[in-house]
């Protein structure tokens, strides 16, 4: 499983041909094993701190491999839609993950 976190700063006044885009792409995921597992606009309030610009929004998605994720970044439909895309994103960070189980350590103290 590997995760993809995406922070997209949208060019004001483009908010509708992002959506747009967003229409066509999400969809596309599930037919590459993939799952947006959440898509979120926070609001100014929702920042405790931040030292980078605030995103329009932010992606978690999840797909089974690798080459499930670089199928869907190739994928024809979404190729088509692609200048919606470049039209309406300034800049998106993606952050590639994936999921690392926590490793139990203790700690002895002799008195």
């Amino acid at each position: 499983m590997i995760y993809i976190t995406q922070l997209i700063y949208v060019i004001p006044g483009q908010e509708n041909v992002f959506d747009a885009f967003e229409a066509i792409a999400i969809p596309i995921i599930a037919k590459y094993n993939g799952r947006l597992l959440f898509r979120v606009r926070p609001g100014n309030d929702a920042y405790i701190a931040h030292h980078i610009d605030k995103p329009y929004e932010i992606h978690l998605v999840e797909f089974d491999t690798q080459q499930d994720f670089d199928h869907f970044k190739l994928d024809e439909e979404r190729k088509k839609f692609l200048h919606l895309k470049e039209k309406s994103i300034k800049v998106s960070i993606l952050i590639q993950g994936k999921v690392v189980k926590p490793i139990l350590t203790f700690l002895y103290i002799e008195d």
